[in-house]
């Protein structure tokens, strides 16, 4: 499938990187605000066009599916754009500011007939259903608790620390515990608590979530821009413990028993980046004429944005007018 990418940075640089070794991927064009920039990325990986506007490589009637590489604060614009030209579109997490953009990008797409989806990479890994299968097993016996973290030294970066571009833990890092929890434990959840220290622009740098749960279970989730932290998923169960080393790109289970000791490891696939299987299943959802990805389905995503949403007004975290609004 010939294959766009809107922006051209780093993010932008893996995906292009792994395409180039699908099969199922055509690398057809890059659009950078830079002419200069997107004919550097289409010649280091292979890119047939490259333009300096957003606007030109959506004028290609050959680009059958974008991918969107910009900052969270423009996702709602980008995806508008691509939908109203007729493209198909795989947009990085957060998939828009708010809940309210997410839905009306939901119900232009189904009036343009486009798959749009959010390429938030674990939630199309082989991991999920492999993590999901050790618990239903009981191999650490009954699991009441997880907890999952997510904590880079990012503070510095612009785009993170600027409410105009939608900054913030939550919506880069946070996002993660947040769906490795529904992912593992479900959504039937009673009662979500927060805590979170705001930075000087008024962005929330770390917090802390937890999730109740209707049977009685407990997620707890710490994701922040200041300190590195072991990135771990770790399940809780009446015969051992689970540890999941990394819930950004998991690539093995360590299983404990009783007695303290690692009776078990589980890796794996091998994989080519990890976002190799967000590409290849949205291609073979256009493919077979569906309109979004049973992975990440669009009441998932709605979901995780209605909860960051609940979580920035309980903590004050608002983004400009224009960033927040349709």
């Amino acid at each position: 499938m010939k294959t766009g990418i809107l922006g051209a940075g780093n993010i932008a640089g893996t995906l292009a990187a792994t395409m180039r070794q699908m099969k199922e991927v055509e690398c057809y064009a890059v659009a950078s605000r830079s002419q200069e920039k997107a004919e550097n990325f289409a010649k280091e990986y292979g890119f047939q066009k490259a333009y300096g506007s957003y606007e030109k490589m959506l004028e290609d009637k050959e680009v059958e599916l974008v991918y969107i590489a910009t900052p969270h604060s423009h996702h709602y614009r980008h995806m508008k754009m691509c939908i109203e030209a007729g493209k198909h579109v795989l947009c990085e997490k957060a998939f828009t500011v708010n809940a309210k953009q997410a839905e009306e990008i939901f119900r232009l797409a189904k009036e343009k007939g486009v798959l749009v989806t959010e390429a938030i990479w674990t939630r199309y890994m082989p991991s999920v259903n492999l993590i999901n299968h050790l618990l239903a097993d009981g191999v650490i016996g009954k699991v009441m608790t997880l907890t999952a973290n997510l904590d880079y030294v990012i503070a510095d970066k612009e785009r993170l620390i600027k409410p105009e571009l939608a900054g913030g833990a939550l919506l880069d890092v946070g996002i993660y515990p947040l769906n490795f929890a529904l992912m593992h434990f479900g959504n039937k959840i009673a009662k979500k608590q927060s805590a979170v220290h705001l930075t000087e622009t008024g962005v929330d740098g770390q917090n802390v979530i937890t999730l109740s749960y209707e049977d009685q279970r407990l997620a707890v989730l710490t994701s922040g821009m200041y300190g590195l932290s072991d990135r771990q998923g770790i399940f809780y169960g009446s015969k051992g413990w689970m540890v999941v080393d990394n819930v950004n790109n998991p690539l093995k289970v360590d299983i404990y028993n009783q007695d303290r000791k690692l009776v078990q490891t589980v890796s794996m696939p091998e994989q080519i980046s990890g976002y190799e299987y967000e590409i290849r299943e949205t291609i073979e959802c256009i493919q077979r004429g569906e309109k979004e990805c049973p992975s990440m389905k669009h009441a998932d995503t709605l979901e995780v944005l209605r909860m960051m949403d609940e979580f920035r007004r309980e903590w004050g975290v608002c983004y400009p007018d224009d960033v927040e609004s349709l």
